[in-house]
């Protein structure tokens, strides 16, 4: 493995983690103590699940295709839950006619008013101009828009200042308010612990036969020595990398037995994670960590910044799934395809909020490492 050192971006820190299994799950609610169906019962609805994501995964990398193919006049892809289709935002009628002859079934394509170019320089003005915390933006395809958030936390006075930025550019970008605040999911309390804080682990990582784990940056941030009790006499490893802000991933080297590449469903049963990919907008997906268990939502928007009270993080996935705090850095994926570690956001698993991931390829490729 390559020296271990902090990304393009900012510096940081890193991690607390999880038991020697990572925490996550494909599935839509919290995982019931125990199922009572029995464990084929259990197995068949596993498979279920997993083909139906690697089903949605094959018709992302589709979309994508015919979107690399019309060489700049794509706007964005995203899931149409309601059609169950994949759709391709396109430019002009011209790039629209070319697409539609190349695009397999379960690929629909759509004329829309703003293009890459005019998106992106709304974000760029953003992210040089605002760094308010609690403020986050994303470019929402399904919109066709820039959407910004502003949480609880954001004064009269700011948002004013946000608003004048987002007027450039018309009904391109759109601002709306949400509930509580975006924030890190760091707590004091059960599961891994370093530095005084609690954390999830990712995803269990390999280069050659040295193993590690991922987890979030900001929670690796907290210690150099992570442990699988709050006595302190568990030590899981030592942290080898960090990235917070700027980025939020971090990577501890186990000093002990690795765990294994699977995740816990939290229902006494296990998933392997056989590779990493990107998430797509509309995709169905889970995350798990140590305080709340797993929840199931959607992909709400790819390449999303937040604003934290400690900095900004980009390039993230935003999404519906709730968190709370201690479940920082667990487990998000689909399927058998691990897509990314939980960052921060807002709400919580009782009314619901906004949750933001850092993407897992980013953090294997800076590493050098792989998922087994």
């Amino acid at each position: 493995m390559r020296s271990i050192r902090p990304s393009r971006r900012t510096t940081a820190v890193v991690a607390a983690a999880a038991l020697t299994t990572a925490l996550s799950a494909l599935v839509a609610a919290p995982a019931p103590a125990a199922t009572n169906d029995g464990p084929t019962a259990a197995a068949d609805r596993d498979r279920a699940a997993v083909a139906r994501a690697e089903a949605g995964l094959q018709q992302a990398r589709d979309a994508r295709a015919v979107a690399h193919d019309l060489h700049g006049k794509a706007a964005g892809v995203f899931f149409d839950r309601d059609r169950e289709t994949m759709v391709v935002n396109v430019t002009d009628r011209a790039a629209a006619a070319q697409a539609r002859r190349s695009a397999p079934d379960g690929v629909d394509v759509r004329v829309v008013e703003h293009g890459t170019a005019d998106l992106t320089a709304a974000t760029d003005a953003l992210e040089q101009e605002i760094s308010t915390p609690g403020t986050g933006w994303a470019i929402d395809p399904a919109a066709n828009q820039v959407v910004v958030s502003l949480d609880g936390t954001v004064s009269e006075a700011d948002a004013t200042h946000v608003q004048s930025v987002a007027r450039r550019f018309g009904d391109a970008v759109r601002i709306e308010r949400v509930a509580g605040t975006f924030s890190t999911t760091v707590s004091g309390g059960q599961a891994i612990y370093g530095g005084g804080g609690r954390c999830s682990l990712g995803f269990n990582v390999r280069s050659g036969s040295t193993y590690y784990f991922l987890t979030a940056g900001h929670c690796t941030n907290l210690g150099s020595s992570w442990y699988a009790n709050s006595s302190q006499t568990s030590l899981l490893g030592t942290r080898a990398g960090t990235s917070f802000p700027g980025n939020d991933y971090g990577i501890v080297r186990y000093s002990a037995s690795p765990g294994s590449g699977n995740v816990y469903l939290w229902n006494g049963t296990y998933r392997d994670i056989t590779g990493a990919g990107n998430a797509y907008v509309g995709q169905y997906v889970t995350r798990s960590g140590s305080t709340t268990g797993w929840w199931g939502g959607y992909v709400q928007a790819l390449n999303a910044t937040v604003n934290y009270a400690q900095g900004s993080v980009s390039g993230l996935i935003q999404t519906n799934v709730c968190a709370e705090p201690g479940d920082s850095g667990g487990s998000l994926f689909a399927g058998n395809t691990a897509l990314g570690l939980t960052s921060g956001g807002s709400g919580n698993c009782s009314s619901g909020g906004t949750t933001f991931f850092q993407p897992v390829t980013e953090a294997l490729s800076v590493y050098g490492v792989s998922v087994y």
